[in-house]
């Protein structure tokens, strides 16, 4: 099993375009689960390209050392799961009509965002994904005061 900086650089040389870091990708998942959650609007290949870093990270797993792998994995966890109630399963039938969706065992390239807006949405919409408009997905609070 190899360190943190080796990993890097390994995946680096197996094609990643530079040695990331663990803390780099799983900042940038973070990222992108906060942009989903809010309603992703950015272009379906802006979109796609993002999704890589969740990608470098499940390469990087089988490379790591056994602590790291601990260390890191419950703050994972906590990120997928944050992505799986941001997103809806489709078993990648959007996805795929625009890009060709890797093996099966990497499962975030089957789910959708479920708030459906912008460039993504529309183009999401057209390959058939079924989602939440951004104007409904959270209903306003209203204040009720009481005197």
């Amino acid at each position: 099993m190899a360190t943190e900086t080796e990993v890097g650089e390994l995946l680096h040389q197996r094609g990643w375009r530079t040695a990331f870091t663990l803390d780099e990708r799983v900042n940038a998942w973070a990222a992108l689960i906060r942009a989903i959650e809010r309603g992703y609007s950015d272009h379906i290949y802006v979109y796609s390209n993002d999704l890589y870093c969740r990608n470098w990270l499940h390469e990087a797993w089988l490379l790591l050392d056994e602590h790291l792998v601990q260390l890191w994995t419950p703050r994972i966890k906590a990120l997928d799961d944050r992505y799986k109630a941001a997103t809806i399963d489709d078993d990648g039938q959007a996805l795929d009509q625009s890009h060709r969706l890797p093996g099966p065992d990497l499962w975030w390239w089957r789910r959708h965002p479920r708030i459906l807006t912008g460039h993504l949405g529309r183009s999401l919409r057209s390959a058939g994904a079924i989602g939440d408009d951004p104007d409904t997905a959270c209903p306003p609070m209203t204040l009720r005061l009481v005197g």
